[in-house]
Order: C-alpha cells, then sequence, then structure tokens
C-alpha cells in the first residue's frame, strides 16, 4: 500500500499533541483527586475507582482521527490493469530458410499458425501490427485494433531472400512511432516479437538496431527459431539453415526483452502465451480511500457505544 499525497500524513502529528494533552489533564485530575485528607471520606463518596475502560472512547477517538487523515492522504493499492494503447509489432522473418522441415510442415508454416494464436489471445484493446524481413523489411500491417485483419496478413507472408533482422527491427520501430498523431511526443506502451531462423546478411546491423530501440525504451523479444539441424534447397543447392543465437540473444539482452529457443510449434505456443502475458498489464495504483472511511465509522460508532454503555453519556 502507499499513499498518494503522502505530505497529508503530517496532520498525525495533531494526534501525538491530542496524546500528550489527554495524558497532561489525566495527571493533574489525579493531583487534584489527591488533595482530599480524609481518605476514610474520599472512599464513601467515590467508592469505585475509575477503571481502565474511561480511557477507551479516547483511544477511539484518537484512532478515528487518525484513519480519517489516512484516509485524506490518498491511500492506494497496486494492481494489475490492462495497457492503455499497449502496442505489438510481430516481426516475422521470411527467408528462404524458412522453408526449412526441422519443425513439422515447415518453419515459415508453423510461425503463421503460432502468431494467428498470439495475435487471438490478446485483448482487444490491443494494437497489433506486422512487419516481415527477407533482404529488407516491410510494414505488412500498421498497428490496428483488427486483429481479424492481422491474422490474415500473416496467413499471405511468402518466402523471399536474405535476412535483414536489424532492418526488421528499425521497420517496427517506425510503425511504433507512427502509431498515431501523439506518438512522437507521447509514444505507446510498445513490444517488438521478432521471429527468426537465420544470421544478419542484408541491411544494417543488428547492434545498431538494439541501440535505437533501447533508446526508445522498445524491449524485443527474440525466438531463435527451428533446431539448427536442417538444410534447405537454394538454386539447386543445399545450404544449412543455420540460426544466429548468440546474435539474437544479444538483441533481447540489450532491449530489455526476452530470448527464447523454440524448437518445436508447441513450444512457440507456450513462448507467446508468456509474453502476451508480460506485456498486457501494467501495475497501477487504486485508490481505496472508501475502505479507511469505512473503519472511520466503525471506529466512531465503537467510541459513541462504550461511552454510553459505561458512562451514560456521548463523548
Amino acid at each position: 500500500m502507499t499513499f498518494l499525497e503522502p505530505q497529508r500524513l503530517w496532520w498525525l502529528l495533531l494526534i501525538v499533541l491530542l496524546v500528550g494533552a489527554y495524558v497532561l489533564s489525566q495527571r493533574q485530575r489525579r493531583e487534584y483527586t489527591v488533595r482530599f485528607t480524609n481518605l476514610e471520606l474520599l472512599d464513601q463518596v467515590a467508592p469505585k475507582r475509575p477503571d481502565v475502560r474511561r480511557h477507551v472512547p479516547a483511544v477511539l477517538f484518537a484512532g478515528t482521527t487518525a484513519v480519517l487523515i489516512a484516509a485524506m492522504a490518498v491511500p492506494a493499492m497496486p494492481v494489475e490493469a490492462p495497457r492503455e494503447r499497449a502496442t505489438i509489432i510481430v516481426a516475422v522473418d521470411v527467408s528462404l530458410s524458412m522453408a526449412a522441415t526441422d519443425i513439422e510442415p515447415d518453419r515459415l508454416r508453423a510461425a503463421k499458425e503460432s502468431a494467428r494464436g498470439f495475435v487471438e489471445t490478446l485483448p482487444e484493446r490491443f494494437n497489433v501490427g506486422l512487419v516481415s524481413f527477407s533482404s529488407t523489411a516491410t510494414v505488412v500491417a500498421p498497428p490496428t485494433q483488427d486483429h481479424e485483419a492481422v491474422m490474415g496478413s500473416i496467413e499471405n507472408l511468402r518466402l523471399g531472400p536474405g535476412t535483414a533482422i536489424g532492418e526488421g527491427v528499425f521497420a517496427s520501430l517506425e510503425s511504433i512511432r507512427g502509431f498515431d498523431e501523439d506518438a512522437e511526443e507521447d509514444p505507446p506502451p510498445a513490444a517488438i516479437v521478432l521471429l527468426s531462423d537465420g544470421e544478419n546478411t542484408s541491411g544494417r546491423d543488428i547492434a545498431q538496431a538494439s541501440s535505437v530501440a533501447a533508446e526508445d525504451e522498445v524491449p524485443v523479444s527474440t525466438i531463435a527459431f527451428g533446431s539448427g539441424a536442417a538444410m534447405i534447397e537454394i538454386d539447386g543447392y543445399q545450404v544449412p539453415a543455420d540460426i544466429d543465437k548468440e546474435a539474437l540473444r544479444a538483441l533481447a539482452q540489450d532491449t530489455g526483452g526476452h530470448f527464447y529457443e523454440a524448437e518445436s510449434e508447441s513450444e512457440l505456443d507456450e513462448v507467446y502465451e508468456d509474453i502476451g502475458s508480460s506485456l498486457g498489464t501494467e501495475y497501477v495504483h487504486e485508490e481505496i480511500v472508501t475502505r479507511f472511511v469505512l473503519v472511520a465509522i466503525v471506529l466512531s460508532m465503537a467510541t459513541a457505544l462504550t461511552s454510553l454503555l459505561w458512562f451514560q453519556r456521548l463523548p
């Protein structure tokens, strides 16, 4: 729990002053009582000595005042809430190596299925965009809440030569910056999910892209796709479909994202679920002033009830 207006808690010093005044008044009362020199007469006039109950209404009153001051300081609790304007860009490698069949039926089709499942799990208020990259990067679908349209774009992805991971990040960042007219001054909370199975062979390098993403405070979560033990045919030649895991790991670490290794479609489903849950909410402070006021009401009623029952008067 926290207080949104903590400076108002200085009013609690009034409670200290009240307690001090009460203690002082009780001492003066005791000194006045001792002035009776005839103790036998005092026993006849007041045979029963006041017990601890006479302090209860005062304690309850002090507690009521303290709770009301705390309520004035606006107490709040951290709660999870959906991130407003949240934007996720899914960047998919469509290089020729994505035709490798170490994941059935092949890497690209498995990636499409998992990407569609990921978009389906996101709340409707999320804005989702799609970027594809091979030798160049293309914004296939700008950020939108029309998730069906994005899923349709995922299905239409096609293979191309080369692998430009850095360009994929840059295109994703540009898509985020163009989210709306306020994005330049007030960028939306955003993240990039980048799926790749190859080395960066075209465009700007990954280190340059990660530096810009970190500066924009956009985490890039990367997924090393495939087992790495696969061959593909390019121009009649068998070529190994390698994965540069270290480059993808560094990209994630440098931008505050997460690195994953997914070697099967089922593992990818778990990866996407984890990313979606981590990006989907943020902690905000929810005011609980009403609870404090309710406690103050209960304490004030207890103050009145004890005073009436024990002393036949209101405090």
